[in-house]
């Protein structure tokens, strides 16, 4: 394994060493802008969630190409596999004008951006205004590497992050409370599983819906955020980062996990769903907690309400705090990096392009489709028609361009009134005991090297011990080992010191 990422890290040096000889060259890419006044062309790639893509020849596609004067050739890549996908491109040195960059401190990334083979955006930034109104400053911060932006940051608020979700229905069947600890979410779960709260007299129920990652604990990443009291695998103890492993409560949170599994609270196959899967089946009303933001309730309302007779949207109960504990979002997620192979007066096309995207007639686009396509006015107030939205798959168009108020990821306008109230009021609550990920924009020059295995070596082990095929005890002797590690020692230095720099 460790011979394999050697060798994809020196076969993606000598393709970034070949972009940056086309661009000394004066090569021009191969998606070259038009010329005259005429629309530009340009190459993205972005990543989906909906069951489709939108189209190609999608209206609100060319109401965005009309507005901002450009052709788009949009490579939609499934959220699932985005990330294969981004290596292989990479790897192949075919890169779009525009592509989005999930994380932008993976180190594959890093070192292709400080070798140059994206553009440092920041010199240019100051001439697209509506880019510095609609990102917010701490995002720019964050997404800094040696003190250059190599890509725009895809803004989302702070507060409303993805926690838990739960079936209020559900649980006033089960006769319980909304969860406030890790024990009473754990009863919760378990009355979800056992106590058939769909009164349907089946017993075709499951506690939460969930999944992880090859690299993360994915959607049941939260379960060991409301143990360790961390977001990320930092924690700040005593005015020192600690690598969350190593603290006592992450065994804590695997043995809540490993009990829950056996005794059969979380998904059977968790460690091979996909995340599409996760969402089919809290949809189709066969799992009483997931974790989501509550402004993706619409999209969970729609198909419960088909299954479940007089389904009220407050229902979806989103949990303010387990062990006065949620997380707080960077206000950023991902960015779009834009090559070096593409000339400089293309990249500022491609500035330009989403200057102007941003601005609320064509954004609105997002969030209401067409008249008379997605949506009617009626009475001076626009009807969205969510079916259509969700059908023509208008929402993944965020995952190019997002315009982020401070409530967006909790209240839209496709709600009913007094739901966006009490959606806002627990974003609110939340706000006041949030946790950031302290880590995030730190960089170590061991990690470069060691995270990859290292991620792997505790994903591995987690997902075994949640299984049952490792005993608990061999967290213990696997964080003896790790304590000893001259590797993660210096990687607990490094971070510590770019922690103090920043």
């Amino acid at each position: 394994m460790g011979k394999r990422k050697v060798n994809l890290l020196f076969i993606l040096t000598l393709v970034f060493s070949m972009i940056l000889t086309a661009c000394s060259s004066g090569e021009k890419s191969s998606t070259e802008e038009s010329g005259g006044d005429g629309p530009t062309e340009i190459r993205v790639m972005s990543h989906f969630f909906n069951p489709t893509p939108p189209s190609d020849d999608s209206e609100v596609k060319k109401e965005i190409e009309k507005a901002t004067n450009t052709k788009l050739n949009i490579e939609w890549v499934s959220a699932n596999n985005y990330g294969d996908k981004l290596n292989v491109m990479l790897a192949s040195g075919d890169l779009p004008d525009l592509l989005l960059i999930p994380d932008p401190f993976q180190p594959v990334f890093r070192q292709a951006a400080e070798q140059g083979a994206f553009w440092d955006v920041s010199p240019y930034i100051k001439d697209y205004p509506n880019l510095n109104k609609t990102i917010d400053p701490i995002a720019w911060d964050l997404t800094k590497m040696n003190g250059g932006n190599f890509g725009i940051p895809r803004p989302r608020p702070t507060d409303g992050e993805t926690f838990f979700v739960l079936r209020k229905d559900w649980l006033d069947n089960v006769g319980l409370d909304v969860p406030t600890t890790s024990d009473e979410l754990y009863e919760v779960m378990k009355a979800f599983t056992q106590k058939d709260p769909d009164q349907n007299g089946k017993d075709d129920t499951i506690g939460i819906a969930g999944q992880i990652n090859p690299t993360d604990m994915g959607s049941l990443g939260n379960f060991e955020g409301i143990f360790t009291g961390a977001t990320g695998n930092w924690k700040e103890v005593d005015g020192e980062l600690v690598h969350t492993a190593t603290l006592p409560e992450m065994k804590d949170a695997l043995e809540f996990l490993a009990r829950a599994y056996k005794e059969k609270l979380i998904p059977e196959d968790f460690a091979s769903m996909q995340i599409s899967q996760v969402k089919e089946m809290f949809q189709g009303n066969k799992a009483g907690i997931v974790s989501e933001k509550t402004g993706a309730m619409q999209e969970n309302f729609d198909p419960l309400s088909k299954i479940v007779e007089g389904f009220d949207f407050m229902n979806l109960y989103p949990v303010t705090s387990i062990n006065d504990y949620n997380p707080k979002g960077a206000g950023f997620s991902g960015m779009n990096a834009i090559p070096k192979s593409v000339p400089e007066e293309k990249m500022k096309k491609i500035l330009a392009m989403l200057d102007r995207w941003v601005e609320e007639d064509v954004f609105s686009l997002h969030k209401q489709g067409i008249e008379g396509v997605h949506h009617k006015v009626e009475n001076g107030e626009v009807v969205v028609d969510t079916e259509k939205m969700v059908k023509d798959a208008v929402a993944d168009f965020n995952q190019i361009l997002y315009v982020s108020d401070p409530y967006a990821s909790t209240v839209k306008p496709t709600f009913p009134e007094e739901v966006q109230k009490f959606y806002a009021e627990v974003q609110d609550e939340r706000a006041k005991n949030s946790v950031a990920d302290v880590s995030i924009g730190l960089y170590s020059e061991t990690g470069q090297t060691y995270l990859p295995e290292l991620t792997k070596k505790i994903m591995d082990l987690k997902t075994k011990i949640i299984l049952g095929r490792e005993p608990l005890s061999a967290w213990d002797s696997f964080v003896t080992e790790l304590e000893a590690d001259q590797n993660f020692i210096k990687l607990t230095e490094e971070m510590n010191q770019s922690y103090k720099e920043r």
